[in-house]
């Protein structure tokens, strides 16, 4: 638990710290709604402004699909891998009419939400087979929700072991497959 010298500053390094440099892209791409000047640039060759709910913007972008890690698009909404995956093949589903809580949506809205989120489940188990699954929704930012204008739900697969020490010791996660990888295996499954 020592620390280096990075531009004559100390820095913290070993278990004190995390190298994580693709987070940077992250947290460039973050919309903070309280300093609406925030917005970042848009992405290279679009011209739509970034309306604050990545899953709107890849919504409204379905060339992209690939590049998005979308797997499902449907009429009504979609089904993509998360970015920044809690655990491993951690997707997300959301509809493509941008509302902040569950009872926004009209009844069918819902209905079309559940039969994406049924989809997304039956895609973990037949590409992964995990030992269990882990299914929620984050309403609201004092709900866990990193995007509260825009409901999605967490559909995450989850095996024994796949929160070790390393999450106790470090209160940090291991993702062992690349997001690529992750893409290519579900994309073998998807009907």
């Amino acid at each position: 638990m020592g620390t280096r010298k990075n531009q004559g500053q100390a820095v913290p390094f070993g278990p004190d710290a995390i190298w994580a440099p693709w987070r940077m892209a992250y947290l460039e791409e973050v919309f903070d709604e309280d300093h609406p000047d925030s917005e970042p640039d848009n992405q290279p060759g679009t011209t739509q402004k970034p309306s604050g709910s990545f899953l709107l913007d890849y919504w409204n972008q379905p060339e992209r699909d690939r590049e998005h890690h979308v797997l499902v698009r449907n009429d009504h909404g979609l089904i993509m891998l998360n970015k920044y995956p809690y655990s491993n093949g951690h997707l997300l589903v959301a509809l493509g009419d941008a509302r902040p809580s569950l009872t926004d949506y009209a009844p069918e809205q819902r209905a079309e939400l559940w039969k994406l989120v049924d989809q997304a489940a039956a895609l973990v188990e037949r590409a992964l087979e995990p030992q269990g699954m882990n299914i929620g929704v984050n309403q609201g930012r004092a709900g866990g929700a990193g995007v509260p204008s825009h409901l999605h739900v967490h559909v995450m697969p989850r095996w024994n072991g796949d929160t070790n020490f390393i999450t106790t010791v470090g209160g940090i996660r291991v993702i062992p497959s690349a997001l690529e990888m992750m893409y290519e295996r579900f994309m073998k499954v998807v009907e």
